[in-house]
């Protein structure tokens, strides 16, 4: 059987660091907790829990923290968590079933992080991520923001076990990635590709669309992008043109994803949207059932689950109603009011069709 050391960095997270390490603490066998300057309880919190805390001195990037942490680990794998992430009780158990069956060739394993939710819920957002690595490969972190693992070679093992984003009830600094990023900028720094891509990210957050689409367009420039990585380029390149009102270069960049794979759900629903509003409900109905028939692959690094539930759903209904089919209508604001059943406007709508049908059937 496996031994493994959970790593993790921390500030000020005095509000979810023990709920965090009692989800987990019956998998792991060591824990190694890396402060980056807290000024609550955090410390002392990590103290009760942790083989060993370390002090490191901030210096606005990630990846030089967590490499700190990987330096103290002593287990045969490293798993890595952040405070604000649990284990359910469930996955929990699939951790401590994967240290017993874990083949030993694997020297990587992925899991899906569950990272976005609704108010009902329900997933909207779920990426997969390499969660455990074998220590002896010396896996290092890399990019001073949105951090990942360099894992250039080697052997990948896929579980369906999760980690659960759980956001605290406090409120981070919401420029703090974009003012590294501009400092990296501002010091005559070289981005690197991931950084181009993940700078466009928080530029796009924070509605800066046309700044985002040219670090978008420079991230496409680079070599040896994969395809997951361009089908999200073009993803939030087609957003960012939405949010400037220019539809055909929405149009164009949605299609442009069509290359590296079949059209998503996301895509879908955003071509079903073009034609919507040209009120070509037939075309709008035929990429709306494309998203919700799609079965989404285990193999995609980002599942935007919206696009393949209540969403494509909502809008079938509103087709159909403007085409006077209240049956279906009603069909698929029933269907979508399954996923989100809070969702104001689609009780609304149903109650608004039940009324509609009784009177045409009386």
């Amino acid at each position: 059987m496996i031994t493994i050391s959970l790593c993790m960095i921390v500030k000020n997270e005095q509000l979810t660091l023990e709920r965090c390490l009692r989800s987990v603490r019956d998998a792991v066998d060591e824990i190694i907790i890396v402060d980056t300057g807290s000024t609550d309880r955090t410390k002392e919190i990590a103290r009760r829990w942790a083989s060993s805390v370390i002090d490191f001195a901030w210096n606005d990037h990630f990846a030089a923290a967590r490499n700190a942490y990987f330096a103290k680990a002593t287990m045969d794998y490293i798993l890595w968590l952040d405070a604000d992430d649990v284990l359910l009780p469930e996955d929990c158990e699939k951790l401590c079933r994967l240290k017993r069956s874990l083949p030993p060739e694997a020297d990587a394993v992925t899991m899906r992080y569950h990272c976005d939710f609704d108010a009902h819920g329900n997933v909207t957002l779920s990426v997969r991520r390499a969660r455990l690595v074998k220590r002896s490969r010396n896996y290092r972190w890399e990019g001073a923001v949105h951090e990942d693992l360099s894992i250039r070679e080697g052997t990948f093992y896929d579980c369906d076990m999760v980690v659960t984003h759980r956001k605290p009830d406090k409120t981070a600094d919401p420029d703090r990635n974009l003012k590294i990023y501009e400092k990296l900028i501002s010091g005559a720094n070289e981005l690197t590709a991931r950084d181009m891509l993940h700078y466009a990210m928080e530029l796009h957050q924070h509605r800066s669309y046309e700044r985002a689409a040219q670090f978008y367009l420079k991230f496409l420039e680079c070599d040896q992008l994969s395809a997951e990585n361009r089908i999200l380029a073009y993803t939030r390149l087609a957003d960012c043109y939405h949010y400037s009102g220019d539809r055909q270069k929405e149009l164009a960049m949605t299609c442009k994803t069509f290359e590296y794979d079949v059209p998503r759900p996301e895509a879908c629903c955003r071509i079903g949207y073009f034609f919507m509003e040209r009120d070509q409900f037939i075309q709008a109905i035929y990429w709306y059932k494309a998203a919700i028939a799609f079965q989404p692959s285990n193999d995609w690094a980002i599942h935007n689950l919206v696009s393949a539930t209540w969403l494509p759903h909502m809008q079938l209904g509103l087709c159909y109603y403007r085409l006077g089919d209240y049956e279906r209508s009603y069909y698929h604001n029933k269907m979508a009011h399954g996923y989100v059943p809070g969702n104001e406007n689609i009780v609304r709508n149903i109650r608004l069709l039940e009324n509609l049908i009784r009177r045409v059937d009386t």
